[in-house]
């Protein structure tokens, strides 16, 4: 009966949620106890045992504080920001080929390309609602670098699109049985994490929220509630991201435990990246985009354009 899947459908759809908020609320903790150890610390470790309760009450301390509102905002936009913002952060997670009941999207790489395109509304809106100086500056910064970067990610993946002939994540899988693309496309895979990290407002590239120069940026006027959406969105976009280089660089299995560890590992070397690297200069930020990942991006795609003409002449 329809009704029958369409109910397993919407089951399944709500324990993938609370399976993604509880990993982001486990991210921070590992964020906190890795950047805590890169500078000789111990990190949180006082709720429950060795801290492990620390994310849980950090939800419940934003949660049930005061929110306030500035007077000069705009209030509608301002407050549905945050909302939408984590909305297309879970949205974008129907993409993943689970091989279950789940929708199965044949254009899912698509999707998800329109999905990060979406975030750089709320990102704007949040910014520009705000009515603050610090926090417009922190939303242009935002929207420039995101789209300076999807461009070279929609080329990344569209190199991929001509070498596996399709948009569907579980074709990706398919095609790296025997041979992983990471092996084939290093250098493309550097740039892709590069991008990742610019893409989800990560250190290096993490202008929009320069506390030296913008006092936490976009956000600046967000607290309580509002804030804690708009930090969770941000950890599940960089979950999302491991999950996505593991799909597409390492065509891990869903169901091994390597797929797991591999996406635990890219989320270290976020956090690792974080306690290690500087901020980049504005200006080398866009130069890295433009001048560097473009090209690059753009010559692995015509090298597999032809690599795929070549290949059906010689078949056919």
């Amino acid at each position: 009966m329809w009704y029958h899947d369409f109910f397993l459908g919407c089951i399944s759809y709500l324990i993938l949620i609370i399976c993604v908020l509880v990993g982001v609320a486990f991210l921070t903790l590992l964020e906190r106890k890795v950047l805590g150890y890169i500078q000789i610390r111990r990190g949180p470790n006082k709720v429950g045992f060795c801290g492990i309760l620390q994310p849980f009450a950090d939800a419940i301390k934003l949660f049930t504080s005061e929110q306030s509102f500035p007077v000069a905002s705009n209030y509608y936009p301002y407050y549905l920001a945050p909302i939408f913002s984590l909305l297309l952060s879970l949205l974008v997670w129907l993409t993943v080929p689970f091989m279950s009941l789940m929708i199965t999207f044949s254009l899912g790489l698509l999707f998800f390309l329109c999905c990060t395109s979406m975030g750089v509304y709320t990102l704007m809106s949040a910014g520009w609602s705000s009515n603050s100086n610090y926090a417009l500056l922190g939303a242009l910064r935002a929207v420039a670098q995101t789209i300076s970067y999807e461009v070279s990610l929609a080329l990344i993946l569209l190199s991929f699109v001509f070498l596996s002939g399709s948009y569907n994540f579980f074709d990706f899988l398919e095609y790296q049985e025997d041979l992983w693309f990471l092996v084939l496309t290093f250098p493309l895979s550097l740039a892709w994490l590069a991008s990742c990290l610019a893409e989800t407002n990560r250190t290096p590239f993490d202008f929009a929220e320069g506390e030296s120069e913008l006092v936490s940026g976009f956000n600046i006027e967000y607290s309580g509630g509002g804030f804690a959406l708009i930090f969770m969105a941000e950890y599940a976009s960089i979950l999302f991201m491991g999950v996505l280089f593991t799909i597409i660089f390492l065509g891990c299995d869903m169901f091994s435990f390597l797929f797991f560890f591999s996406v635990v590992f890219i989320s270290f070397v976020f956090i690792w990246v974080r306690g290690t690297l500087p901020r980049f200069r504005y200006d080398k930020l866009m130069y890295l985009a433009w001048k560097s990942f473009l090209p690059l991006s753009l010559n692995y795609l015509l090298f597999f354009v032809g690599f795929k003409i070549l290949l059906i002449s010689f078949l056919f």
